[in-house]
């Protein structure tokens, strides 16, 4: 079975002299294998096609690609963007009383299927339509046959959080209250609201939310709906991981007589909140396949892993491993920089920093809540800001990459970007290429997806000649194969350089395998933060998981860390010893 993709993005018929066409040897044989479509760029012909990826390596832009895929998936498409566009196979299966998990790469269909099976989508089964005879005929003998019939004639009542919450202001327009009240079918937005602490924001427009707040209001919109299945398309993104396990609870507590389906690449907070995983393997952009479901430890292992025992495939050529040895301390722990203790101070809020000092070579990890001054310190160690009292000069270059990322020059590519940036062979073998950046060099900064410029802005910020790092939030909008990469690129460059770096992440597993040390943050927030201090990773975890109230363990098998359920035998005997994080 073979399948041929064209990234239309990518495609680029006017620079190129239709290569694809011309060196196909099955068109030179007078097949019309490849032709020029009605927008002037080529259709390939799956039938004809012979595989020999000829065209693949022709072709100037890598638009191409020619797949070949199991036998066992041919007519098993559910949905296809056009012809030789994405095409998905297999959905997820909901269960009620249950939290079903997604978990796979950006752009191998989760989106789409969360959709599908909300209907916002209806699947049209690798072809052009199709009708709901059809699909509900496709799907007969298994649960969605009966799922699907439901859906057609209107008897099931779905709940659906989108990815994208940024486009919710566009919709809906008014105070938050006026929204909440309108969704609100459960009688449940007071308790909802008191528990992600948005009271605050209950008067505030809808267009004047922060992104945290945003995230927090969509979810509980999606939560107060009285509907049979909810689904929840990634519930971590703008929100610190005080937030997080907060609305992990929640969705745990009141829809747990409901169906839910939640897509996330927080490792940590998916193996918390699901009770079933389907793992979407495949190639972005090209095509996604969804595995049965497994149990959340068993997939979240195997995904790790990089094989899926019950599909016998290889997703990944080598497994992601963690250390079993206790958190790293350094060897030589000589002070790079010190600085000196300051206070910034803005309407309404003050940052209260200590002296403190940063070591060589070393890696600290930032964590604390939302709102409670940690954009603002690094910023103030970066020179972006002033401090209102102290002074803060750390007489070193600094490279930056701040929270929030602004395209300045829209009509650049990253190819661009990078040769203005007067980049060494080293950075192209270190960052770039590791970071897949080589493959991003024909697209416009402002086509990029939010995953794709956080990759492109940390590579700009390596590129750069620096003693000290700086990267807040590098983690943002990347799925679980960018982070690894992400993590084994900055360890790597830290240890080969000699470099000093401060990462502020609400990933705990970024977090837990990037850091030497960790700086908590304490304080209210929106009110006031105070940099409670530099401490070893078993100190700094332990006092930073006491406060969010979770325990971690070492999994037995991938030695990964786990986020014990709140409540289990486990968690209440670590909670009784004082020892939150794994020795």
């Amino acid at each position: 079975m073979r399948i041929a993709i064209l990234k239309r993005d990518r495609c680029q018929p006017r620079k190129c002299e239709y290569e694809c066409i011309k060196y196909c040897p099955m068109v030179r044989t007078g097949a019309e294998t490849i032709v020029i479509g009605d927008d002037s760029k080529p259709v390939i012909s799956e039938e004809l096609c012979e595989g020999c990826g000829i065209c693949i390596k022709k072709c100037p832009f890598s638009a191409i690609s020619i797949i070949g895929l199991p036998e066992e998936l041919k007519g098993g498409e559910t949905h296809r963007y056009g012809e030789n566009g994405f095409v998905l196979y297999g959905l997820p299966i909901p269960k009620r009383g249950k939290v079903v998990g997604l978990l796979g790469e950006n752009g191998t269909g989760k989106s789409t299927a969360v959709k599908i099976l909300a209907g916002l989508v209806v699947p049209n089964l690798g072809a052009g339509t199709a009708s709901w005879d059809d699909i509900i005929k496709r799907y007969a003998g298994s649960e969605l046959q009966s799922y699907f019939a439901q859906l057609a004639s209107g008897e099931l009542k779905v709940s659906y959080k989108p990815q994208s919450v940024n486009a919710i202001p566009d919709h809906f327009k008014g105070e938050v209250h006026n929204l909440l009240a309108s969704t609100d079918e459960r009688g449940l937005v007071s308790e909802l609201v008191d528990a992600f602490e948005l009271n605050g924001a209950m008067d505030s427009d809808i267009r004047d939310l922060s992104g945290g707040e945003l995230q927090r209001v969509a979810i509980v919109a999606c939560m107060v709906r009285d509907a049979d299945f909810y689904f929840l398309d990634e519930i971590t993104p703008f929100l610190d991981i005080y937030q997080r396990v907060r609305v992990a609870k929640q969705i745990k507590e009141f829809l747990s007589d409901r169906a839910v389906v939640v897509v996330e690449h927080d490792l940590a907070i998916l193996d918390m909140l699901a009770d079933y995983v389907h793992i979407i393997y495949g190639k972005p952009a090209e095509y996604g396949v969804v595995t049965m479901p497994k149990s959340t430890n068993r997939g979240i292992n195997e995904y790790l892993n990089g094989f899926l025992h019950a599909e016998n495939v290889r997703i990944r050529e080598k497994p992601i491993e963690f250390t079993a040895h206790p958190p790293r301390v350094s060897a030589d722990k000589r002070v790079f920089i010190e600085y000196g203790s300051f206070e910034k101070r803005y309407d309404g809020f003050v940052l209260e920093a200590k002296a403190g000092d940063i070591e060589y070579g070393e890696v600290l990890g930032v964590v604390g809540r939302n709102a409670i001054g940690k954009s603002t310190f690094v910023k103030v160690l970066a020179g972006e800001l002033e401090p209102t009292q102290g002074r803060v000069d750390l007489g070193i270059t600094i490279s930056y990459k701040p929270q929030y990322i602004e395209v300045k020059t829209e009509h650049k590519t990253v190819g661009e970007l990078f040769q203005s940036l007067d980049i060494s062979e080293s950075d192209v073998i270190e960052v770039l290429r590791p970071l897949r950046i080589t493959e991003l060099g024909m697209k416009s900064l402002k086509d990029l997806s939010g995953g794709e410029l956080q990759v492109v802005a940390v590579a700009a910020c390596l590129c750069q000649e620096a003693s000290l790092y700086i990267l807040d939030e590098p983690s943002a909008h990347l799925d679980v194969e960018q982070k690894v990469r992400l993590i084994k690129t900055i360890r790597r460059y830290a240890e080969r350089r000699g470099v000093s770096m401060l990462i502020v992440d609400h990933d705990i597993y970024m977090i837990d395998l990037l850091s030497d040390r960790l700086m908590v943050f304490g304080g209210e927030p929106g009110a006031r933060g105070v940099v409670k201090g530099c401490f070893d990773m078993q100190t700094g975890m332990n006092f930073f998981l006491k406060e969010l109230g979770v325990t971690f363990r070492r999994d037995d098998i991938s030695l990964r860390p786990r986020i014990n359920k709140i409540g289990s035998a486990k968690d209440r005997e670590q909670k009784q010893e004082g020892r939150y994080y794994y020795t």
